[in-house]
């Protein structure tokens, strides 16, 4: 998985150790958590997929009972009661179909049409998770941020 792998990546230039915990059922949440909770993590990444947008109430509720910080791709779960966000614009991203759509019913092919990729991003935070986790958020990450849910 590119996410994983660009992840591990990341994670070896700033000397950060990090583990992978994998679901790919529902049944795997509760077992995958509790293996989270044995290896005394700082916080987790939670990747996106359709399975975790399925189960991100349940994900949210395990993150709160570990007292684990925990950051998502998409706004909606910071705005649900997640810690923080990270992740494309998908406005931006709904836009940039809608560009390529006009340039083939225009009668441009499509094989003739560069591949994009996602060039904007926000980050959501929401400082009432935070203040329930005992983090103080730098006014750094504080002032990066597209939105403070308070």
């Amino acid at each position: 998985m590119l996410q994983t792998s660009t992840t591990e990546t990341a994670a070896r230039r700033i000397g950060r150790d990090i583990r992978i915990v994998e679901v790919s059922k529902d049944s795997d949440l509760e077992k995958a958590f509790a293996t989270v909770a044995e290896l005394h993590v700082g916080g987790v990444l939670i990747a996106a997929n359709s399975l975790f947008n399925n189960l991100r109430d349940h994900i949210l509720a395990l993150t709160t009972r570990l007292k684990l910080p925990a950051v998502y791709e998409q706004r909606e779960v910071v705005a649900a009661g997640g810690l923080m966000s990270y992740g494309t614009n998908v406005p931006e991203v709904y836009r940039q179909v809608g560009i390529y759509t006009g340039r083939v019913l225009r009668g441009e092919k499509p094989a003739d049409l560069p591949v994009l990729e996602p060039t904007k991003f926000d980050m959501s935070i929401n400082l009432k998770t935070a203040k329930a986790l005992g983090i103080d958020m730098p006014t750094l990450i504080l002032l990066r941020a597209n939105e403070i849910i308070e």
